[in-house]
């Protein structure tokens, strides 16, 4: 295995499906669990920027890891800058989940490596999840034979989080970093930031560190100094 393949090895910290914030999307959670399970062998999760698709590919492979699974991240961005040849003998994890799929559509060698990882994994047995900014067919995918491959198996779409769901994430991430954020400061946050869970996690990020230099509460005169509202 290529010495930089640890590179899109590593989780990061905090994201598992068990804090993932579910709202309308539950058909999508549980269609993951599935594949790391054993029930399906592949899935594939669709949606906009900042809906969570890298926290569900990270929490699957975390939940595979705790099950005594193999089981292996590769965010299609951070490989692009390496060869494709970094995707031979991938197929010998059990679980493989395939971050950004999109960013290997146009790239004629990415795809053909994609397409024969996916042989092999499947003739071994493996699993496979796969996330995109766009369905199989819509993601420009130079050989439709790939295209075809990746929509096998169940297909899900992200639904974006209601304004309460948003809420409560932010009061329950911010109580496991320690930070307690009230109802009507997430309330408040949520009606003027972007309706995101990532841009959600961005400014908590950044209250948090300005808190804690600060040593102040989070509250909204706290929120309104501290992010320029």
């Amino acid at each position: 295995m290529s010495a930089q393949l640890p590179l899109a090895l590593q989780l990061r910290e905090g994201n598992d499906l068990s804090n993932f914030r579910v709202g309308d999307n539950g058909a999508t959670v549980a269609g993951v669990r599935e594949v790391v399970q054993g029930g399906d062998r592949q899935a594939f999760i669709w949606g906009q920027p900042g809906q969570g698709k890298s926290h569900l590919l990270e929490g699957a492979v975390r939940l595979a890891q705790e099950l005594g699974y193999s089981a292996c991240l590769l965010p299609a961005e951070e490989l692009l800058p390496l060869v494709p040849e970094v995707l031979e003998s991938m197929e010998q994890f059990d679980l493989l989940a395939v971050d950004d799929c999109q960013c290997f559509a146009g790239h004629a060698a990415w795809e053909e490596g994609l397409f024969h990882l996916y042989n092999r994994l499947m003739a071994q047995g493996g699993r496979l999840l796969v996330t995109a900014n766009a369905g199989p067919a819509a993601i420009d995918l130079m050989l439709p034979d790939l295209a075809t491959r990746l929509a096998a198996g169940p297909v899900y779409r992200l639904r974006d989080l209601e304004d309460a769901d948003l809420e409560n994430l932010l009061m329950e991430r911010g109580r496991a970093r320690g930070l307690k954020v009230e109802q009507e400061v997430a309330h408040y946050i949520v009606m003027r930031s972007e309706r995101s869970p990532a841009a959600l996690m961005t400014l908590l990020d950044r209250l948090d560190r300005m808190a804690l230099a600060q040593q102040r509460s989070v509250t909204i005169p706290f929120v309104k100094n501290a992010l320029g509202w």
